[in-house]
């Protein structure tokens, strides 16, 4: 379920133009394309630095909040964006198969989460993520 929600997140901005990925529609920093790049944010906080424990430099990006997740940089594409999401997914599933689903790690602020927690709140955010890209992607194809 998890990477069902991962590839309903990439479909909703895959096939948009670099201009229609970054067309804000709400007042805040989401757009298509932040959209995603926020999910490999929260994919490698989760898997690469809450749950193994891994030193931030160890990490395949930014994993401390703030550090930029729905920012999106000038020279930054939806592919590259796409493309570095797909993977820190494999990573995140290399480093899960690592672990059983009761084993723990901590969250600064949650404390100790398992892996089956990670799992269910990562399906759960996702999934709410894909439905905010569906909504601004019938905004941008509509607009065409």
């Amino acid at each position: 379920m998890l990477d069902r929600n991962r590839q309903a997140l990439i479909d909703t901005a895959r096939g948009l133009s670099e201009a229609e990925a970054r067309r804000r529609l709400v007042t805040s920093l989401t757009t298509p394309i932040a959209l995603i790049k926020h999910a490999a944010f929260a994919d490698r906080r989760w898997f690469q630095r809450i749950l193994p424990g891994l030193d931030g430099a160890d990490c395949d990006g930014y994993v401390a909040p703030g550090e930029g997740g729905f920012l999106v940089e000038d020279g930054e594409t939806l592919d590259g964006v796409i493309a570095d999401f797909e993977r820190t997914s494999e990573r995140s599933r290399a480093i899960a198969a690592g672990f059983e689903l009761d084993d723990t790690g901590t969250h600064p602020v949650v404390g100790e989460v398992s892996l089956r927690f990670v799992y269910l709140f990562m399906i759960e955010e996702f999934a709410r993520h894909a439905g905010h890209g569906d909504i601004l992607r019938e905004q941008i194809t509509a607009a065409r």
